[in-house]
């Protein structure tokens, strides 16, 4: 796969992460680096003073750095910035990273060699994955301490991910014949000034989201079933009449998905009208699917954005000092996917509670094959309710909290890189809750009769049997929950073709 700072898709990213898909780089693209490169040398022959060429960091940006001293600075910088805490992020993210800040370079506004940038595509077709502390990112002035820890590993040290284990780096380089950098005016700035951690766990925790809210509707249309819910909510003249797309697009998939069923019920049969969690799963899920819609188009924006500070613009032959390492759209963003899929998984267990009590449907009361004697599903009830609290807590959002930084030089700075951390914990949260509805919605449908349910739906719940069986007996119901998170996780639950 071919990058050239412009065009990356995030299906590309995630055949880069999930699928070790060779990278190489646009010859094309490389003209622009060399021209930019061009314009830092001149700049240090005529003793030209640019912030992070020959000038400090930061409160420091007024501190002159002699011409002797300029390759020490970037390492120096490097250095002083790796001081990033807490576990580790993913291998996977890591990955996004590496793959992000090389596209990102590859624009021709940074003013690195070309080398750089083929080492780190030199990183990822080797598999030589940084670790990279998960925490210590203000998201402006972009994910310094992160990337950081990125570039140690281009100059020989840190540590990387080998062979399912954490080594330093020194001890793998070698074996994977990756000669180390020395790095030159600007390239230390340019390495470690950009929004790629923050975008990286956003990306792929947007690919999660979006699988996640898929396969909610499937999952949410088996507890209809279950319920014996009324289907004239779902009504295409009562979604066009508002008018929202998603709204419209949720309605005609459960629709689709209901049409054969035998167990859905019209208004009046059983009940005139479903609770929310049931009637109002085109409103709710639909404004949840706006905000991913939101959040993919500003994520296609900033994995082929340049993000550097100062930029480099050979055309008219300017060096620019801007403020685009602030990372405030993917974090606005990312607290925009943590509140929908937050809502996502608040749906999904109410709606579990509506199949496990008794009080709220004619089933057998929590589920259970002999109420009493044995509990059946009522913990897991409470699993889902915790795991939505903690969703609630993780929901506030990050951006509105600001520290300043660097003596007040960086006064404004947008925790992007937590919230999208956040987001990664919510989806995951999710996850769960719609695995919990899924078991008790097959627990239900069975109690109903399985040869009544819709071809889609059966076929669902087929496949997850496979996976989890039916209660028959009280057992450690954690395991069931996990295996299907994970083949839920695997599985391309695909939206139903619309009409």
């Amino acid at each position: 796969m071919e990058i050239n700072g412009h065009s990356l898709t995030l299906n590309e990213l995630h055949r880069v992460v999930h699928h070790f898909e060779t990278v190489t780089i646009s010859e094309a693209s490389l003209h622009h680096v060399v021209e930019s490169r061009k314009m830092i040398e001149t700049a240090v022959e005529q003793h030209d003073v640019i912030y992070g060429i020959n000038t400090g960091f930061g409160k420091f940006s007024d501190v002159e750095i002699d011409e002797q001293d300029l390759d020490e600075l970037q390492m120096n910088l490097i250095y002083s910035h790796a001081c990033g805490v807490g576990d580790p992020l993913s291998k996977e993210v890591s990955r996004a990273m590496v793959l992000l800040r090389a596209n990102a370079l590859l624009k021709g506004y940074s003013g690195v060699r070309p080398i750089v940038i083929e080492k780190l595509v030199e990183l990822l077709n080797k598999d030589i994955i940084p670790v990279i502390p998960s925490q210590g990112s203000l998201g402006a002035s972009g994910d310094l301490a992160p990337l950081a820890h990125l570039a140690l590993v281009l100059l020989g040290d840190g540590e990387v991910y080998h062979r399912g284990e954490i080594k330093p780096a020194q001890e793998v380089l070698g074996e994977k014949g990756f000669t180390p950098i020395q790095l030159k005016a600007k390239e230390g700035l340019a390495l470690i000034n950009g929004t790629q951690a923050m975008t990286a766990v956003g990306a792929l925790t947007y690919l999660q989201a979006e699988e996640t809210l898929k396969q909610s509707e499937q999952i949410a249309a088996m507890t209809m079933e279950g319920l014996e819910s009324i289907i004239c909510a779902f009504d295409a003249k009562i979604h066009e009449v508002r008018g929202h797309k998603e709204q419209i697009e949720v309605a005609e998939r459960i629709r689709e998905l209901l049409r054969d069923s035998q167990l859905i019920t019209k208004q009046g049969e059983k009940r005139v009208q479903d609770a929310y969690t049931i009637r109002c799963i085109p409103q709710v899920l639909g404004a949840s699917w706006q905000t991913l819609n939101y959040v993919k188009e500003k994520l296609e924006v900033e994995i082929n954005a340049a993000t550097d500070n100062p930029l480099i613009f050979t055309d008219e032959g300017e060096v620019l000092s801007g403020g685009n390492f602030h990372g405030q759209p993917i974090a606005i963003a990312m607290d925009l996917l943590k509140i929908g899929m937050a809502e996502v998984a608040n749906m999904s267990e109410r709606r579990i509670e509506r199949l496990v009590n008794p009080q709220l449907n004619d089933l057998p009361p929590f589920l259970s094959p002999e109420p009493g004697l044995q509990s059946g599903a009522m913990i897991m009830q409470y699993t889902a309710a915790s795991l939505v609290s903690e969703n609630k807590t993780l929901a506030h959002p990050a951006t509105v909290d600001s520290i300043p930084s660097s003596a007040n030089q960086e006064d404004h700075v947008s925790m992007g890189t937590i919230g999208a951390r956040h987001a990664s914990q919510i989806v995951q949260n999710a996850h769960r809750v719609i695995a919990i509805e899924l078991i008790c919605a097959m627990q239900a449908v069975e109690i109903r009769g399985t040869e009544k349910m819709a071809q889609s739906t059966r076929e669902l719940y087929t496949q997850a049997r496979g996976v989890v069986p039916s209660i028959k007996h009280d057992r450690a119901f954690s395991k069931d929950i996990e295996a299907l998170v994970e083949w839920l996780q695997e599985v391309d639950v695909k939206p139903v073709s619309q009409s």
